[in-house]
């Protein structure tokens, strides 16, 4: 898969670089994973300069990803995800219509056999649409934008919840709706998962500032949001 590279830098000072990481990629090595670049060797060579990964993204989610510019910042951040002081706003466009805003309190492991912990989120819907897609018996589709902010970082935890709410993440292979992701992929171009972190705040580990960046969206998912008329 290509990429636009170079990444667009979303923030950068002497200790940390945040940028916006596109759709399909993975951010390092992992033992499974067969991929052949990753978003830390590139960002590295980029920038000419070590970097040090705080947080995940799944390889198909976009948005806001933070790096330390030195294993002691990274370290700090790190820390302040672990005590939970760092905001995460997510964009998402799931099947179905979605109340207004709610919460969903359900504790997830990261794999089967290991114990659930807690695992909160909250979310708001933006806007809702009907469609006419024939998708399954139903001359019609329906769709909802949602704004996410996930208490906690358990593994596929927005995809995990939505799906659990019988609205999975359009585009989601593991957890979502297969013919659903077949039309989009197929009959509207949108070969990515519509999850976006637009948005994260904390305080900087070393000014003490708050910082708050944005991550614009991408051309697919502004694409599907056109489509859906949102």
């Amino acid at each position: 898969m290509e990429f636009d590279l170079p990444f667009q830098v979303l923030y950068e000072d002497d200790f940390i670089i945040a940028i916006n990481k596109p759709p399909g990629i993975m951010i390092h090595r992992t033992k499974i994973t067969e991929d052949k670049i990753f978003v830390l060797q590139l960002l590295r060579r980029q920038i000419n300069q070590r970097v040090y990964p705080i947080h995940r993204l799944d390889r198909g989610t976009t948005g806001v990803l933070v790096f330390g510019k030195s294993s002691e910042i990274a370290g700090d951040l790190s820390q302040l995800f672990r005590q939970q002081k760092i905001q995460k706003k997510y964009l998402a466009i799931v099947r179905g219509y979605v109340e207004e805003e709610g919460i969903v309190d359900y504790p997830l492991a990261r794999e089967k056999w290991l114990e659930k912990k807690e695992a909160i989120s909250h979310y708001t819907k933006l806007a809702q649409t009907e469609v006419p897609f024939a998708i399954g018996p139903y001359p019609q589709s329906r769709y909802s934008l949602v704004e996410v902010f996930p208490k906690n970082g358990r593994r596929h935890q927005i995809r995990r919840h939505f799906s659990h709410l019988r609205h999975p993440v359009i585009g989601d292979k593991d957890h979502g709706d297969i013919k659903h992701n077949k039309y989009f992929r197929n009959e509207l171009g949108i070969k990515r998962m519509l999850l976006h972190a637009a948005n994260i705040q904390f305080e900087h580990p070393v000014s003490k500032t708050l910082l708050s960046i944005n991550a614009p969206e991408d051309s697919l998912f502004i694409k599907a949001k056109t489509i859906l008329d949102f």
